[in-house]
């Protein structure tokens, strides 16, 4: 085969340090943006980008030649920067050290898209905590509770 193909669909999420609420409604959108931004840079196609206050999710076409983890951690160097540099209020501002990577079928990319889409409304009955600890649930992944907050 002459060229290498993909089309691999992740939801990624990840939380501000200690859940603090740095993402205000008029900055979040901003945030949003410049995260699906960063993503098409690193030739990933960013299908949503959504989320609270505390919060983060995006939906990503990963790109053939990057790994997961070094999506993530480009797109969050990148944006914390971004906060940072023209406004000295979020001087302090930081992302979580971990975040969750889950696998998705293109056959639920429309599902995925809406989970998106009503974060505002999912969240006001229920926790990111408590969000979190579903997703791992669902997918089947063991966890200690010591280490899933840091």
């Amino acid at each position: 085969m002459p060229q290498s193909l993909s089309n691999i669909l992740v939801h990624l999420i990840w939380s501000t340090k200690d859940r603090q609420p740095w993402l205000a409604p008029g900055i979040r959108e901003r945030t949003h943006a410049f995260l699906a931004g960063s993503a098409r840079q690193l030739d990933c196609e960013a299908y949503r980008v959504g989320g609270v206050a505390d919060h983060v999710h995006l939906a990503v076409r990963l790109s053939r030649t990057l790994s997961v983890a070094d999506l993530v951690k480009e797109l969050k160097t990148a944006s914390s920067k971004w906060l940072k540099e023209p406004d000295s209020a979020f001087a302090d501002f930081y992302w979580q050290q971990g975040y969750g990577a889950f696998s998705v079928s293109m056959s639920q990319k429309d599902a995925l898209l809406q989970y998106i889409d009503t974060q505002e409304e999912h969240h006001r009955t229920r926790s990111f905590q408590d969000e979190y600890r579903d997703f791992l649930q669902k997918y089947g992944i063991t966890y200690d509770e010591r280490y899933v907050w840091d």
